[in-house]
């Protein structure tokens, strides 16, 4: 087992308060949007050995994979830790985005190679070879948009806002009436494609009706039975005026996660997190292809290759519960499984579910890992990685701990079994 530290990135959009309160530590100033947790080569944790000296994760995983991955992940996935952990923390809305498939990804990547794109070049689409499909355990309400709804429930909204050009005597802007034409279409994906080609290609006449629509919903026209769907419009343009991104948000469900709530979000889901604190867990990778809402480059024929589009249910993902007390959020996703793990004073341990390697982070009072090799106690901002020769290892309470401990384990989740 390893104690690690981590590194935290400082997005804009980061919230200066959150992490920082989670983990009960002093704020840095700044904003702090994400904390990785594993062996992404971009921004490794970093382990502490016994000896007290320091390597990246990375560097250490690479000395012999097969030990503190397993050989079945390392046959399965390379000689690298499959998943990355994050603590996410939005003050701001986050660019909407899609993900590519894993195939889209390799050829992306050796194209861009092949036609000398430099690794760091703001116009570049591929960071890495693999996929990056995720997920996200709200630990506060959590705000998101998060795939295409069915068009007929978006029609409904699209109506409503036509009315309230009525009541503020204006008229209604061409591009409204056009998505709707498009969304009639009896061909569901067709019409989506139609509408998100429509908003992400049209220009200033895009922005334009941008202005107009924030212009009639602040003007007092009743944003009821829409209130999520318009309020975000209304927010998302304040940010980003005239922005494409603003009116495609009506396109897909808006989420409002309770704390404990989870989501998945496989590839060509075009989502964007809002606003919340949460538990972050993807393949590991960096590819982000952007739609919106950000100064970024946008490149719009590969973003369109890589969209699904069609309607899709909310991709919620409820916990499983194993007859040794587990708690397992378990997407359906070969790279990764999350653990919640809540131990009152007291309580008898857990087992750590685990298939090849595991992190581990505490947000709440103390724990204590223990296996037949070693064991270590991580008090609340602690984290640690733990080999795949580690296992078994139990989750205790500390003795004599007055709070309830709650921990989040992260490890690989088509070779695991409760």
């Amino acid at each position: 087992m390893y104690e690690i530290e981590n590194v935290l990135r400082d997005y804009a959009w980061g919230s200066t308060t959150a992490i920082a309160g989670l983990l009960g530590r002093p704020e840095s100033g700044r904003p702090e949007a994400e904390m990785w947790i594993g062996a992404h080569p971009d921004s490794p944790s970093v382990a502490r050995r016994p000896d007290g000296t320091t390597v990246p994760l990375n560097d250490l995983i690479a000395e012999d994979p097969e030990h503190y991955l397993s050989a079945e992940s390392v046959a399965a996935f390379g000689p690298k830790l499959p998943f990355l952990t994050k603590i996410l923390a939005a003050s701001q809305p986050l660019s909407l985005q899609v993900h590519p498939s894993l195939e889209q990804a390799k050829a992306g990547f050796a194209r861009e190679n092949a036609d000398g794109v430099a690794p760091d070049a703001p116009h570049r689409n591929y960071r890495d070879d693999n996929h990056k499909p995720e997920m996200i355990f709200a630990l506060t309400p959590f705000e998101a948009l998060c795939g295409f709804r069915p068009p007929a429930a978006t029609r409904k909204i699209l109506l409503h806002l036509a009315g309230c050009f009525d009541l503020v005597e204006n008229e209604v802007p061409a591009l409204l009436t056009d998505l709707l034409q498009f969304l009639d279409n009896p061909d569901e994906g067709a019409g989506l494609r139609s509408a998100f080609e429509r908003l992400i290609n049209g220009g200033e006449e895009v922005s334009h009706a941008t202005a107009m629509v924030a212009a009639a919903l602040i003007s007092g026209a009743p944003l009821a039975p829409y209130q999520a769907e318009l309020s975000t419009v209304v927010s998302l343009n304040e940010k980003y005026p005239g922005d494409p991104g603003v009116l495609l948000s009506l396109l897909l469900n808006r989420l409002s996660l309770a704390p404990g709530d989870a989501v998945y979000l496989p590839a060509g889901n075009v989502h964007a997190y809002l606003h919340g604190l949460g538990v972050e867990v993807m393949a590991s990778s960096d590819n982000v292809l952007r739609g919106g809402l950000t100064p970024k480059f946008i490149d719009v024929p590969e973003l369109l290759k890589t969209i699904e589009f069609r309607p899709v249910d909310v991709p919620l993902l409820t916990p499983e519960f194993s007859a040794l007390g587990q708690e397992l959020y378990r997407p359906p996703f070969r790279e990764f499984q999350l653990q919640r793990i809540e131990l009152a004073p007291g309580a008898a341990p857990v087992p750590l579910a685990q298939s090849g390697a595991v992190v581990v982070i505490v947000v709440a009072g103390a724990v204590y890992l223990d296996s037949p090799k070693g064991d270590l106690e991580l008090a609340r901002g602690g984290s640690a990685f733990l080999a795949a020769s580690e296992a078994p290892v139990n989750v205790h309470a500390v003795a004599g701990a007055t709070e309830t401990a709650v921990a989040f384990a992260v490890t690989t989740g088509a070779l695991s079994a409760a």
